[in-house]
């Protein structure tokens, strides 16, 4: 995943798009006419008042709008006060993979649906990645390429990205150490397109 990928809501991001389906449990203020189809369970061709679903969370922001408010929201669990409270004794030795590759992402997206919980919500995401970033970077610096999968394991999309860019750096720092950082090298698909005019050539 590129880290030029932005934070925050974007309509042609396809990492915005995969966090915003993730489902977030959503309590109907209101019936629904001709949607019972989202609640399979029921068979009813009506969403009732009361009826409790998980939407996405796309949906579930359109809904509790301001101007609608069809749906009420809580946050997803991994979201909820038992699992701050976890991050907050040790982030670095939570699978935060585990509790949603995007985990950065759609706590961004859930912070206007979070109410009261979104002060909260906001400290825990920027906390939980300041105290996790070091480790991160120590791990991107001291590991070999063999040992990459066992170091990315319980890190979610965003501090995969910054592993990445963590060992590209390194490379790049030996590549200069080593004076070959500024050697000009012909790129594959000149080299390709240099092997095809020969093979004609020969025909």
């Amino acid at each position: 995943m590129p880290l030029s990928l932005s934070y925050f809501p974007s309509y042609f991001s396809i990492s915005d798009i995969l966090a915003t389906q993730d489902r977030v449990p959503s309590k109907f203020e209101v019936p629904v006419y001709g949607l019972g189809f989202l609640d399979q369970s029921s068979g009813n061709t009506d969403i009732e008042q009361g009826t409790k679903l998980e939407l996405p969370c796309w949906l579930a922001r359109a809904l509790s709008s301001a101007r609608l408010r069809i749906v009420k929201t809580q946050l997803p669990t991994s979201y909820k006060e038992k699992y701050r409270e976890i991050l907050k004794a040790d982030p670095s030795v939570v699978d935060l993979h585990k509790l949603g590759p995007r985990f950065y992402e759609l706590g961004m997206h859930l912070l206007p649906l979070a109410g009261a919980e979104s002060s909260p919500l906001a400290t825990l995401l920027t906390q939980t990645l300041r105290e996790r970033l070091r480790g991160i970077m120590d791990s991107a610096q001291n590991s070999s390429e063999d040992d990459t999968s066992t170091q990315i394991a319980k890190l979610d999309d965003l501090e995969r990205s910054l592993f990445e860019v963590g060992q590209r750096s390194l490379r790049d720092h030996k590549l200069w150490l080593s004076r070959r950082a500024h050697i000009l090298t012909t790129s594959a698909m000149v080299e390709q397109h240099n092997k095809r005019k020969f093979s004609e050539v020969d025909k």
